[in-house]
């Protein structure tokens, strides 16, 4: 048992806690003594009261006294809608002490990702990837933490924490192997539900549980007793004692300062005035005593309440509307009576150049609830004001007007909308929208309703496609959008749409809008969208999609976005149709403005969104422009990595990159990017069309590395089997599955999958041989099974290989005949495989093409030239059938 001091009653929470400070202890110890040593994540759990708080100023405590630096944080009940506010309570330390040009220094491109979130630098134009803001505060804390080793990060009350940063928390939680530093979290069980709650339980599962505290035994109330009230105290009145507190140390505490304040004698005849003592200490009982205080140090708990955190004495007197002098006045008296203390108080006592906050998140919950609804609410609306007056922004005074009573105040709507503005500009989404829903309720002004509905639209876009349907029809149903605004109401909303799987409603929409729209460039957008979402589509092809689009780009001369959109549309559709690659090339080219992207078409642009840029460089990867494919996807990179976009278009970015790798033969490359795609694509969400993207495009390249079974466990693993999207994703899925299962020894399997393949092909009028390998896979299998339809095939994807003309398609449609050839016919082919695929970009097929031919022509020169260019390519499989092959000849 934890010995303390008569009279020591703060040490209460820390008795029976021996297990849990030698933890801590060691923890702290084994962090100092390296600083190559892995972090950790320790949790202390527990109801209200039983002594969390205690834990972690205990471990401030020994850290301080081993020279750690400690920084430390808590929530807030009452201001869980303040996005960061935790994360910056934590970076506090850090950050006072750097001077603007250190912190971008230390924080280096992450500063104007993550600067905004913490209140150090002014926000982008560009709207933020909230994902990216939150990999950027991971990168912040990491960098700092490294400055200010050994460092351990207490945070208190996390079950109140923001979600903004909890997300934070939950990700860098997954990156303590490699940095040195040590976290605490304390956190009631439940209370919290949805996101929060998720957060809250993958912090828990990354760290390590220290306690579940339980309440004191009742040997511990009496030892606790005694050592504050004198070993006079007598056995009944110590049991009472427990009793009465059911073993609550917070509680058995303030008991027992009541008691001393009340100069009760600790003997058996006082027990039974225990329980009304106990009372006053909470609830009611409180809120009784704070009244005894008077009107005006009531008002000015009140006040403080009601402001939550960062409670300044100037700000409450503000608020309390009473002068400095007597603020400060109630602050001492709420001091003494221990309600209120000085932030890093040691004794209660209010230090005047100090904010202030509630002793215990009990006594502010106690005050907070025992404010008159009226009262409080208007009390927030006078919160809003000063917080307003005081400079600190719309953003800050949100939240205090989300508790206001809606009442046709315009006024309040511009606020609320002003404060959406600024959550967007820091990377929090959800604050936005809850910011704009609130002014909905009041309502806005017939004129202004549509906007405020758009803009909640435009903040729910990437979180809720649902939520944003229903808003962005509501406001397109009203006027008062601009004809600008009205288009982009249009094209987010059929992003939406697609985005929840209604493709048909998504064209519909779009359609409707064409019709009332006069010829111009707004029209031509949302042609454009049209044939876009319509050329994404896995299913059928629509009636008249492809001749359509050609007949709307002969007028194209890429004079605007809206024509060089129509232009990438008609390319990539040439493309997958398998159509004269010259053409495609020539169509793409004219997209650009000398070689480059046009302005207002850049990866970071948000008119288009990025799948048209996806289909641009898709269109030069498959007609052997890989010099060009690869130029865009790496800028696609680089502009999401700078702009710190690190949710869904970074995975993207990189399984496409990979894409042009894996085309060019770059194997281990495009292994690298393809699996960080996935990572990313994992932290997005499973069954998006981004995640068959990075799953697919990994599974293939590993198919070609030779790595069977590694290719097996990712589909295995990730689900990488029917049913597929509803949108196109490259390369072809029941392509790449096909190849599987017959890599795997799944004949019948792979012969059913690739059959498929054939059929959509059809329906969708794919009928390029590279893009879709489908033919000559199948025709390999099937050949000796089934060799007339064999040779059918392969004949079809020459005939198909040769329209579209490129040195790839052509060369890999006669490997394919040779493989179906014996003798000197399969060597001749064989050969002529080899010289169109030496002219191709392609390194691989032409490594497969170069073994293939020497094990037909039974020749060590070609077989060395393949097993060359297959090991510089990391294609393991491939080197490994031209060793066999040379050592048997």
């Amino acid at each position: 048992m934890t010995e303390v001091r008569p009279g020591t009653v703060a040490s209460a929470s820390l008795w029976e806690r021996d297990e849990e400070l030698a933890a801590l202890e060691e923890a702290i110890t084994a962090l100092r003594a390296d600083s190559a040593t892995p972090g950790s994540l320790l949790v202390i759990g527990g109801e209200a009261g039983l002594g969390k708080t205690a834990l972690l100023a205990e471990a401030r405590r020994i850290a301080e006294g081993q020279g750690c630096a400690v920084w430390s944080a808590r929530g807030g009940e009452t201001v869980t809608s303040v996005p960061f506010n935790v994360v910056r309570q934590l970076l506090q330390p850090a950050l006072v002490s750097l001077l603007q040009e250190e912190a971008r220094e230390y924080l280096g491109d992450w500063y104007d990702v993550a600067g905004p979130a913490l209140g150090i630098a002014e926000p982008n134009t560009r709207q933020p990837d909230p994902q990216g803001v939150c990999d950027g505060l991971v990168a912040a804390v990491r960098r700092l933490a490294k400055r200010d080793w050994p460092l351990v990060l207490l945070v208190d009350d996390a079950h109140w924490a923001d979600q903004e940063t909890l997300r934070w928390l939950a990700a860098f939680a997954e990156r303590l192997d490699d940095l040195s530093v040590l976290v605490v979290v304390a956190r009631r069980p439940g209370g919290v539900s949805g996101e929060s709650a998720r957060l809250l339980d993958a912090i828990t599962a990354a760290g390590r549980p220290l306690a579940t505290l339980t309440a004191l035994t009742p040997a511990a109330a009496e030892g606790l007793t005694r050592a504050t009230l004198g070993e006079h105290a007598d056995a009944p009145f110590c049991r009472e004692v427990w009793a009465v507190t059911g073993g609550n140390p917070y509680e058995t505490v303030e008991l027992l300062a009541k008691v001393q304040d009340s100069e009760l004698d600790p003997v058996e005849a006082s027990a039974a005035e225990l329980r009304d003592l106990n009372r006053s200490a909470r609830g009611r009982g409180l809120v009784a005593r704070l009244e005894g205080l008077g009107i005006d140090a009531t008002r000015f708990a009140w006040a403080a309440a009601i402001l939550g955190t960062g409670i300044s004495l100037d700000l409450a007197a503000q608020l309390a509307g009473m002068p400095d002098e007597e603020a400060s006045r109630c602050a001492e008296l709420l001091g003494a009576a221990r309600i209120l203390t000085s932030v890093g108080s040691t004794n209660g006592h209010h230090r005047p150049d100090g904010e202030l906050e509630f002793v215990h998140p009990l006594i502010a919950t106690a005050v907070y609830r025992s404010i008159p609804d009226a009262l409080r609410t208007a009390m927030h609306g006078q919160a809003a004001w000063a917080v307003t007056e005081s400079g600190r922004g719309a953003a800050a005074a949100s939240r205090h007007l989300l508790e206001v009573h809606p009442d046709d105040d315009p006024e309040l709507v511009e606020q609320m909308r002003e404060a959406a503005r600024e959550h967007l500009a820091v990377g929090a989404p959800d604050a936005a929208r809850r910011c704009l829903e609130r002014a909905l309720k009041e309502p806005p002004l017939p004129e202004v309703h549509a906007r405020v509905l758009y803009e909640l639209g435009c903040a729910t876009l990437l979180t809720a496609p649902s939520t944003t349907i229903a808003h962005l029809r509501a406001a397109l149903e009203r006027p008062g959008l601009t004809d600008t605004e009205r288009v982009d109401a249009v094209f987010r909303l059929s992003q939406a749409l697609l985005h929840n799987d209604q493709l048909d409603e998504a064209v519909r929409t779009v359609d409707a809008e064409v019709e009332r729209l006069a010829p111009g460039p707004a029209r031509m957008r949302l042609q454009a969208v049209h044939y876009m979402w319509e050329g994404i589509h896995a299913g059928e092809e629509r009636a008249g999609h492809s001749s359509g689009l050609a007949e709307l780009v002969t007028t194209c001369t890429g004079r605007d976005n809206s024509e060089r959109a129509l232009l990438i549309l008609r390319g990539f559709d040439a493309m997958t149709r398998g159509e004269n690659a010259e053409e495609v090339a020539e169509l793409c080219d004219r997209a650009l403005v000398n070689g480059r992207l046009a302005p207002g078409l850049a990866w970071t642009d948000t008119e288009w969104g990025v799948e048209l840029l996806l289909m641009l460089g898709s269109a030069y990867a498959y007609t052997d422009r890989l010099d060009r494919a690869e130029s865009l996807f790496s800028e696609a990179l680089h502009a999401y990595v700078k702009a710190g976009w690190s949710g869904g278009h970074l995975s993207l970015a990189n399984a496409y990159l990979g894409l042009a790798h894996r085309r060019r033969g770059r194997l281990a490359d495009a292994e690298h990017y393809q699996r960080e795609s996935l990572r990313l694509a994992e932290r997005v969400g499973r069954g998006l069309p981004l995640y068959w993207s990075a799953t697919c495009g990994l599974i293939d390249t590993l198919l070609a590395r030779g790595h069977v079974q590694q290719a097996a466990e990712i589909a295995e693993r990730y689900g990488f089997a029917p049913p597929y999207p509803t949108t196109i994703v490259l390369p072809d899925t029941r392509s790449v599955r096909g190849r599987l299962l017959l890599a795997m020894g799944r004949t019948k399997e792979g012969i059913n999958e690739l059959e498929a393949a054939e059929k959509a092909a059809a329906a969708r009028g794919h009928h390029n041989t590279v893009l879709a390998p489908w033919a000559v896979d199948l025709a390999r299998a099937l050949a000796n099974e089934d060799p007339s339809r064999a040779a059918s095939l392969a004949g079809d994807a020459r005939r198909q290989a040769e329209r579209f003309g490129t040195d790839t398609a052509i060369g890999e449609a006669l490997r394919c005949a040779a493989a179906l050839e014996t003798g000197q016919r399969a060597v001749r082919l064989a050969a002529q495989a080899v010289t169109y695929l030496e002219a191709s970009p392609c390194q691989y097929e032409h490594a497969a093409a170069r073994v293939e031919y020497g094990i037909a022509s039974r020749s060590a020169m070609e077989l060395n030239k393949g097993l060359t260019l297959a090991r510089a390519c990391g294609a393991d499989g491939l080197a490994a059938k031209a060793e066999a092959a040379l050592t048997g000849l």
